[in-house]
């Protein structure tokens, strides 16, 4: 398996002092990339554990913390001690144990989780300053490409180190003929690395389905507090056609038959585990950006189709929504349902996006832009339009 983009932004703390923390949805490579890193480090005084098995956690079940220090570096000669542990989040108490041994021995952690959820309670403000968090993602169009040899590894650092400027001008009709067919499997299929170097289509969503099985078998079984499974799958259901819209949430509450907090809850836990993405209203105000009704989008749109059915413009939108969230941080504008921008980066880009942009589009959002004041504003197309303002979705 081809290593991963955040593999080599990691790579320069391999000997920092700070825990590792990789986090992401399930299937996304997370112990992949966990056991690259393990491999990468070589000849070191290094150890694995998998926290799904119990014999595994149970090496730091020890109220004396400097007994599992040493019980871990007997017999060697070595300075330091590099521990990698898969599935933190079966295990909440090691975190006091990480704790201790990264301040009396300097041991070197390495650890993955699969929910923000979990990660929020089991680092306490006591691991401030012992903690790197990096947030694993579904392949992004740039590494789908690479994971299906169509660019180099050489190509996809040097687009990845590009500013979004230098990105949209690289649209142009000869990229976009010579990735349409990939896009489209993309979009269908998203960026499970499983599922993208598997050929077979049916073998695809099978693979989607036992994904999308075990947020349900694991993510909710270790979450005891959302404990109805039936509520949850049927707030998917109904999030599957609100995507790209705002969410009314009285309604879904009304609709589910639960009050307006469960409700609340659920999204969060949906969005901590990674299976949705809730992109806030644009505003210049903080506060006002927080309170403001948010849009709904999935964080995989393999995981979407497999769920249900979306017209192709909310596939698309959620396609690009996900690959501009790649590149900073996504707002939309809605003014009292009468104008609305599709998506602001790092409130400095505006974009429209259509299946089959128009100069009318980008006339519209123009108009709306200058009373912002955002003066970078593009029309994402999903088919290709001679025109400057209109970019492909391609050289994302």
């Amino acid at each position: 398996m081809q290593k991963r983009l955040l593999f080599y932004k990691i790579q320069k703390y391999f000997e920092s002092k700070e825990a590792i923390v990789i986090t992401g949805m399930r299937q996304v490579g997370k112990t992949t990339l966990l056991k690259q890193i393990y491999d990468e480090l070589g000849e070191v005084n290094k150890f694995w554990f998998d926290f799904d098995n119990p014999f595994d956690q149970k090496m730091f079940e020890d109220i004396d913390y400097s007994l599992i220090y040493k019980r871990l570096n007997k017999n060697s000669t070595k300075k330091r001690l590099y521990v990698f542990i898969d599935e933190i989040q079966n295990f909440p108490e090691i975190t006091k144990v990480i704790k201790y041994l990264i301040d009396h021995y300097s041991v070197k952690f390495f650890v993955t989780g699969s929910s923000n959820y979990y990660m929020k309670n089991l680092f306490p403000e006591s691991l401030s300053g012992r903690k790197f968090i990096f947030d694993l993602t579904p392949l992004n169009f740039q590494e789908y490409l690479y994971f299906k040899d169509q660019k180099s590894l050489e190509e996809i650092k040097k687009n990845d180190k590009l500013t979004i400027d230098d990105l949209i001008l690289q649209s142009n009709i000869f990229e976009h003929k010579k990735y349409e067919v990939y896009f489209e499997s993309f979009m269908e299929f998203g960026g499970f690395p499983e599922v993208v170097v598997t050929d077979d289509i049916e073998t695809k969503k099978l693979i989607l389905k036992n994904i999308f099985k075990s947020f349900f078998e694991k993510d909710i079984k270790i979450l005891s507090d959302f404990s109805d499974i039936k509520e949850l799958r049927d707030l998917l259901l109904l999030l599957v056609p609100r995507v790209g819209s705002m969410l009314d949430i009285t309604k879904i509450a009304s609709e589910l038959g639960i009050d307006r907090s469960k409700t609340y809850k659920y999204l969060e836990l949906l969005q901590s585990v990674f299976i949705i993405r809730l992109i806030p209203k644009y505003s210049k105000s903080i506060d006002r950006s927080v309170a403001g009704g948010k849009k709904v989008y999935f964080s995989g749109t393999g995981l979407l189709n497999v769920i249900g059915n979306v017209n192709d413009g909310q596939l698309f939108e959620n396609v690009m929504i996900n690959e501009l969230s790649d590149l900073g941080v996504i707002s939309y504008y809605n003014l009292r349902n009468t104008v609305e921008i599709d998506a602001i980066l790092d409130k400095k880009y505006a974009f429209e996006i259509k299946l089959r942009g128009s100069e009318r589009d980008y006339s519209k959002l123009t108009k709306i832009t200058n009373k912002l004041g955002i003066k970078n504003l593009y029309v994402i197309s999903k088919f290709f339009v001679k025109n400057k303002n209109i970019i492909t979705p391609i050289v994302f």
